[in-house]
């Protein structure tokens, strides 16, 4: 993979290891010559996972609406940073500019973009590996709910394998590397939309 888009808060959480892991993350990504694709901001673990990757001189790409970047919560020291003109346009840039989507803990925001992205793929309308770093067991709750939905007949099982999953960083990576998307989409093909 090439580039990684990240999704994740503009917090920082209540526990050190967020910010940490988040910075830990960007590091590896740089070291090992992955593009990150992420919000803009310089905030929370936005400003982490960015600065992680900088610090090894990696490549980071940030993709802001121009509405948040007037708050002055724009990064200032990417590579290079888009200014789109809405939230759904910076999720459909963000999508184009990566081979694949890893989630650090967040939010409303990090929760939609992940979900989305995971529903866009359930569709078929893209093959990328969408992984979770489950740091401190922030997304065990929503893997159980996951797990709810296919008990419940919401969701097909292979659709929950869709979803990449590990407290550690280079197992996450080494999960996405090795990813193998459902034959199948749920109703349609990209060439039908």
């Amino acid at each position: 993979m090439k580039s990684i888009t990240v999704f994740c808060g503009s917090s920082t959480g209540t526990e050190s290891i967020f910010m940490e892991q988040a910075f830990q993350l960007g590091k590896t990504l740089g070291e090992n010559n992955i593009g990150l694709v992420y919000g803009g901001a310089k905030v929370g673990l936005m400003g982490a996972v960015a600065d992680g990757a900088l610090s090894a001189g990696g490549v980071v790409t940030g993709v802001i609406p121009d509405f948040l970047r007037s708050k002055e919560i724009a990064h200032t020291g990417l590579t290079e940073l888009l200014i789109v003109d809405s939230m759904h346009t910076r999720k459909m840039k963000m999508n184009e500019l990566c081979e694949g989507v890893i989630t650090l803990p967040g939010g409303y925001g990090t929760m939609e973009e992940f979900f989305e992205m995971l529903t866009w793929a359930q569709l078929g309308l893209h093959k990328k590996p969408i992984g979770i770093l489950n740091t401190n067991g922030y997304y065990d709750a929503m893997i159980t709910l996951v797990q709810t939905m296919v008990d419940n007949g919401f969701l097909k099982e292979v659709n929950q394998e869709m979803i990449l999953i590990s407290d550690d960083i280079d197992t996450l990576l080494g999960k996405m590397k090795n990813y193998v998307p459902p034959a199948v989409g749920k109703w349609i093909k990209k060439d039908e939309v």
